[in-house]
């Protein structure tokens, strides 16, 4: 695997060649290569409650190379993607606050991996998306809740924590298909790896095993866009299946069977209000449901709202609050509720700066009665 990701740059760097060969003479035709790097940077600091209290830094790095087929003179509606990344630092959730849902959608410890590696063909009325993916990219997402940095607004802690799905930071093989009934409905559905090697095994995410042991993973969901007149919002209804799979406990040299699971959630965007002079109001809200009987987070509830260009002048700017709330069915865990606010100032095209704290109602991530925790972070974005 190593070797044929080695080939493939080497293909992207002919084909970019090539083309930039050709603009020599036509200097309006696109290049068939693009390239963007990031880089985020989170500063974080729990003064009270929690498991301790005491600061923390913990960074992502990634390189994003996609080859649009179209334009290197082959066919048309074609997409090659890698993403590489590299995350760093500490573990605020893990060491400091003590929070189930992960304060910082960042952490995920020191790794330098292989996050997404994947071919997209679009046509007129279907979109097919096959390799390496994360499940945020094209399902659960919201477009207001991205501003926040709990890990739940991202993908909902009934979600992640009672199946392995492929997220951030372990992402595995996969196969989407979007149909595109109207500009208003479209429908979509996914087949992933039910059970990815993890980075003890796979440390570069390079390296896959497909087995029928691990099972498979089924997400479905139905987009509705603008349905009313004169009415900016947009619904996404799901449902994700996960089959029996096995477990292997290499210290123990044995597997333990994993019985089937299954849940449905709902994603809300709407635009409340958006004046000429760029100041809009937005709200969110999500919800996911999963049976009791087999998962003791069995449902999460979030809600939000952002306020773009409450100052005069700089409306890229954005403010947002936000709660997020993971429930639980042993009552040896309290019902844990996060309440986050969050300003991202813009400061160009490549730069932004976003201060914000949290407060953490029951930390449920250990098996300890924790206080109420609160935390403030910073976050610096930088792109080029």
């Amino acid at each position: 695997m190593k070797y044929f990701i080695k080939i493939t740059l080497v293909f992207f760097i002919i084909l970019s060649s090539q083309n930039t060969i050709a603009q020599t003479d036509t200097l309006q035709k696109k290049s068939a290569l693009s390239f963007e790097a990031t880089y985020i940077g989170d500063a974080v600091n729990n003064f009270s409650g929690g498991i301790k209290k005491g600061n923390a830094y913990l960074g992502m790095a990634n390189i994003r190379i996609s080859l649009n087929t179209k334009d290197a003179g082959l066919w048309k509606g074609g997409e090659l993607f890698i993403n590489g990344a590299n995350t760093h630092g500490g573990s605020p959730s893990a060491n400091l606050s003590g929070d189930f849902q992960i304060a910082s959608n960042l952490e995920a410890g020191n790794l330098t991996y292989l996050h997404e590696f994947y071919y997209r063909q679009n046509t007129a009325n279907i979109t097919i998306i096959a390799g390496l993916q994360d499940l945020c990219a094209e399902f659960l997402s919201s477009e207001n809740a991205g501003l926040f940095l709990n890990s739940s607004f991202g993908i909902h802690s009934s979600i992640s924590s009672n199946m392995p799905v492929p997220i951030f930071p372990l992402t595995s093989l996969g196969i989407q298909i979007h149909y595109y009934f109207s500009e208003k409905i479209t429908a979509k559905i996914a087949l992933f790896d039910g059970l990815p090697d993890d980075f003890e095994i796979n440390p570069h995410n390079i390296s896959w095993r497909l087995s029928g042991d691990d099972g498979y993973m089924f997400f479905s969901e139905i987009n509705l866009n603008n349905l009313i007149k004169n009415s900016t919002a947009s619904y996404k209804i799901g449902y994700y299946y996960h089959n029996s799979h096995k477990i292997a406990i290499s210290s123990e040299n044995r597997s333990v069977s994993m019985p089937e699971n299954y849940g449905v959630y709902l994603v809300m965007d709407h635009l409340v209000f958006k004046k000429e002079n760029g100041q809009q109001l937005s709200v969110f809200s999500q919800i996911s449901l999963c049976p009791d009987s087999k998962n003791n987070n069995w449902y999460y509830a979030g809600l939000g709202c952002n306020c773009k260009g409450l100052i005069k002048k700089r409306t890229n700017d954005i403010f947002g609050f936000a709660i997020a709330h993971a429930g639980f069915k042993n009552k040896n865990y309290s019902h844990e509720t996060t309440i986050e606010t969050e300003y991202k100032a813009q400061i160009n095209d490549n730069l932004f700066i976003q201060p914000g704290c949290q407060y953490i109602i029951n930390p449920s991530r250990t098996d300890d009665k924790l206080n109420n925790a609160f935390l403030a972070t910073l976050r610096v974005g930088i792109n080029i």
